[in-house]
């Protein structure tokens, strides 16, 4: 670690310790060369996919966009916040979870998709018109019946 001081690489590490939160290491260190002491943290970086469009086109996957997603659904829907925050939370988790470089887009509107159903059938179907293209009103119908059978 490069003293901010001085700028020496030839610094010691004299504590260490996990920070509150315990999402990071807290480290007290010394500089050999100045004799100054300083703090540095230590934080896991943790490095979202890149999402694979049906074009082959790549782009950084982007926990806003998800939210611009759900927030055009749930327009004038009476769903708080905190719960399209927790499925936002639960996606974001599950995409981390799936440890991959690269996912498709399909894969991640379909858990959307699952996510908007639980929360409100309204947005559900608002969503999945846009995401699968609905051409006419059978398609609706088809979506309506689907929702009719799953919540027998």
């Amino acid at each position: 670690m490069k003293c901010p001081f001085c700028s020496s690489f030839d610094t010691h590490v004299l504590d260490s310790r996990v920070t509150d939160t315990g999402d990071a290491v807290r480290r007290r260190r010394r500089c050999a060369a100045c004799d100054k002491r300083f703090t540095t943290y230590e934080t896991a970086e943790l490095r979202l996919p890149q999402i694979v469009k049906t074009n082959a086109s790549r782009e950084e996957f982007s926990p806003e966009k998800l939210r611009e997603g759900f927030r055009r659904a749930l327009h004038k829907r009476p769903v708080p916040t905190e719960y399209v925050d927790q499925e936002i939370n639960q996606i974001v988790q599950h995409v981390l979870a799936l440890g991959e470089r690269e996912i498709p887009a399909r894969q991640v509107g379909e858990m959307v998709m699952h996510a908007l159903k639980r929360l409100d059938k309204i947005a559900y179907i608002r969503f999945a018109s846009v995401y699968k293209s609905f051409q006419d009103v059978d398609d609706f119908r088809d979506v309506l019946r689907d929702l009719d059978k799953t919540e027998k």
